[in-house]
């Protein structure tokens, strides 16, 4: 048993192969791919904390969330359905992703580390301020910013796109912790 982070794989969503260049022709290779990458590191015992962004319609969610070996554990992100940004500010859908994940927060926390789908501060895009985490002064795993950086200051992205599509290892977590300076 081990822990795996990962974000944004955003199933189903033809635009994000062009806007992040993945190197996938069509919509099936990048699901197909994604799946594949999931399901040769994860093992069924192992515990897999997604921070976000799974996919845009709960359809394509309940297509593929069952096929992803792992207990998994959401942080909802602004494209997952349940997010409250999604519903005047409440959580919505809930019982459908629970379905699916064995539970669904908006943040939390794992072994002192931060988890939340969003960045504390991202100077590319200041969108959604009343739905970013607190910068409490703890490291921030995060997701939502796709290829802009591996690790900012305190935060660590754990999405896809710049973990060759694949979740992250616990242990390559905790290289990067050991390496800020804070």
């Amino acid at each position: 048993m081990t822990n795996w982070f990962t974000s944004d794989h955003h199933f189903g969503h033809k635009n994000i192969i062009e806007y992040c260049d993945r190197p996938f022709a069509t919509i099936a290779e990048m699901n197909e791919g994604l799946v594949e990458s999931w399901n040769n590191l994860v093992g069924s015992e192992d515990t897999v904390y997604y921070l976000g962004d799974f996919s845009l319609k709960n359809s394509v969610m309940e297509q593929y969330a069952p096929r992803l070996k792992g207990k998994k554990i959401l942080i909802a992100g602004n494209h997952d359905g349940c997010h409250p940004c999604n519903h005047d500010g409440k959580w919505g859908q809930l019982s459908l992703y629970r379905n699916y994940f064995s539970e669904v927060y908006d943040e939390l926390e794992w072994q002192g580390l931060h988890l939340h789908h969003m960045p504390y501060h991202d100077q590319d895009d200041d969108r959604y301020p009343e739905y970013r985490p607190i910068n409490d002064g703890r490291i921030l795993l995060h997701g939502h910013v796709h290829q802009r950086w591996t690790t900012n200051e305190r935060q660590i992205n754990v999405g896809v796109d710049v973990w060759n599509y694949e979740p992250v290892h616990e242990d390559q977590i905790w290289k990067l912790v050991h390496d800020i300076d804070y």
